[in-house]
């Protein structure tokens, strides 16, 4: 009787133990990323998988349309933007694509009739923000280093939509949400916080991605529309896309591009 009693006692230790472990947190937030990293396949799969991935270069036609404190500030601006991966960007406007903005590496210039010059230091640092915290940026880079934290956070609605919310949180504590639509997968909002270096609070950017169409196999947003702060500060309604085009090989050279606006 005596050593049924002392093996009940043992049973009893074990499974007090067990439920006081703290592995069962840990369990629960490793299931918990399994879902967020499942939601994230779900929306690369939905953009167009290993193509997607792998994405030479994009190019976007439109018009694009300035806001201050979420009103209009002015009038439409026909634009083209090319892309290629992983920090080149070229921006064309007016019908005549004689004013151009360049983006290499960490540097922004702009192109006019009578020569180049650099961008304002803080239109360059908030392009950089944005790309460093872009969807593109948050698959191929942060997706890839194992340090980075996955966070499922449940269902929530973004402009009629009920979307999946996943953050992910990189090895230098930065952090981005974004919003995918339950039924397509595909992204519907991309925030993320930034402190602001003289007043110290914290922003928040955010873009919303609307109206997609397909274009050579990729679901394409012709609607963009971007905030801080709640409020609205640009949107860009799409006319064209193009994938995986030939690229002059000087696509991206401030110094070619000088020569042939001041050509013009």
């Amino acid at each position: 009787m005596k050593r049924l009693v002392l093996a009940l006692l043992a049973v009893f230790l074990i499974v007090n133990a067990a439920a006081q472990s703290p592995q069962k947190p840990e369990d629960d937030a490793a299931k918990n990323a399994r879902q967020a990293k499942a939601t994230l396949d779900a929306m690369v799969k939905a953009l167009g998988g290993d193509a997607w991935l792998h994405m030479q270069n994009r190019e976007m036609q439109g018009r694009s349309a300035a806001f201050f404190q979420g009103k209009p500030s002015g009038g439409t601006t026909e634009y083209w933007e090319f892309h290629v991966w992983p920090d080149k960007d070229r921006i064309e406007f007016t019908k005549h694509r004689d004013v151009v903005q360049i983006y290499t590496g960490q540097e922004g210039w702009e192109i006019l009739y009578n020569g180049k010059k650099p961008l304002p230091k803080e239109q360059v640092e908030d392009y950089l923000r944005r790309r460093d915290h872009s969807i593109e940026t948050v698959v191929k880079q942060w997706l890839n280093d194992p340090a980075t934290i996955l966070i499922y956070e449940g269902q929530r609605l973004v402009e009629s939509h009920m979307a999946d919310q996943v953050t992910l949180i990189s090895a230098q504590n930065e952090a981005v949400t974004i919003q995918t639509d339950v039924q397509t997968h595909l992204p519907l909002r991309r925030s993320f916080q930034w402190r602001d270096p003289v007043y110290k609070d914290k922003n928040e950017d955010a873009e919303e991605y609307d109206n997609y169409r397909p274009v050579d196999g990729f679901p394409t947003p012709y609607n963009i529309t971007r905030f801080k702060n709640g409020d609205m500060t640009n949107q860009r309604f799409l006319f064209k896309a193009v994938y995986n085009q030939q690229l002059p090989g000087d696509e991206f050279d401030v110094e070619a591009t000088t020569s042939k606006i001041m050509k013009k």
